[in-house]
């Protein structure tokens, strides 16, 4: 079945657009080199954008972040598979300051960042355009009258289940329990979506090609474990 982007408004933006004030260096980069990187949503009359487009000759697909915090495993993953594009959205500025101050370092050509609300860029991509797709410990807002405001529902995987390519992996991670089964209850009733775990150790454990990030390091320790939960997206038709 192809699926297509839900025509629902576009859910609000919650949290903090910026926090501290960017140092110097950083914000030289986030002036200077994003311009250079950024990726904008084509404009409603304009057909859907092949991410592949925005990247390099040699790269031989794209994989999607969202919500990519302060960019450590977006630019692990970039380091390790040079020959993939990477496009990262995020709207808190001082994350994409800390992606830039990232690549600039190790000297990275092959992310493209969307700084605003995911929603505005992923329901404005091709069809079957992105081969893996990353949602790394997004807020589980845990009071119930919050719940509406998780990035998880239906709209959001629906624009997923367009974009990815048949046999693509959605890997998601969360700390927070009820976040875990609210994400695994939702992706499983989701008829583009296959768990790929087949024992407890598959979502316990994370794997070994997926970089840990600053928050789960934080997470573990203070004692709460990780679920790394992994779908693939069923074939169309």
């Amino acid at each position: 079945m192809t699926h297509k982007p839900s025509d629902a408004r576009r859910p609000a933006l919650y949290g903090r657009r910026q926090g501290h004030r960017l140092r110097p260096g950083r914000a030289r980069l986030f002036d200077e080199r994003l311009p250079e990187l950024r990726i904008d949503a084509p404009a409603p009359d304009v057909p859907p954008l092949d991410p592949l487009s925005a990247f390099a000759p040699g790269i031989r697909a794209v994989w999607l972040e969202i919500g990519f915090g302060a960019g450590e495993h977006l630019a692990a993953q970039a380091s390790a598979n040079p020959e993939v594009g990477i496009l990262g959205c995020e709207p808190f500025v001082n994350g994409v300051a800390a992606l830039l101050s990232r690549i600039d370092k190790l000297g990275l050509n092959n992310i493209r960042i969307y700084p605003d609300d995911a929603m505005g860029l992923i329901g404005n991509l091709a069809e079957s355009s992105v081969a893996r797709a990353f949602i790394l410990f997004p807020d589980p807002w845990p009071k119930t009258r919050h719940h509406k405001r998780r990035l998880v529902q239906k709209p959001l995987l629906d624009a997923l289940a367009h974009l990815l390519t048949d046999g693509a992996e959605l890997r998601l991670a969360t700390d927070h329990c009820g976040y875990a089964r609210w994400i695994v209850n939702r992706c499983r009733r989701h008829e583009a979506f296959e768990w790929t775990a087949r024992c407890a150790r598959d979502w316990r454990v994370r794997p070994v090609d997926w970089p840990e990030t600053r928050y789960e390091a934080k997470a573990r320790g203070t004692g709460r474990a990780g679920v790394f939960l992994t779908f693939r997206r069923r074939p169309r038709g």
